[in-house]
């Protein structure tokens, strides 16, 4: 059960990633306020299954979602 919920993280991870890159191009950092819930939601997931590996991917793209927001000044 856990390696199935661990996959399901990592699917996460794999849509919000491109999200969150198109999100560095300038002009389309309001792609960043999709890509962070998407990855939360991955994370929390990553949490459940007991697997590190899908945890860490999520609060990676969290991270850099989190970081171009910041330097955008679309986070204060």
């Amino acid at each position: 059960m856990g390696l199935i919920v661990n996959l399901i993280s990592i699917l996460a991870g794999l849509f919000a990633l491109p999200v969150a890159l198109v999100g560095l191009v300038p002009f389309f950092g309001l792609a960043n306020y999709l890509a962070i819930p998407i990855a939360i939601v991955g994370a929390a997931l990553g949490m459940l299954s007991g697997y590190r590996s899908g945890r860490n991917f999520n609060l990676f793209v969290l991270i850099v979602a989190v970081i171009r927001l910041v330097l955008g000044g679309g986070v204060i």
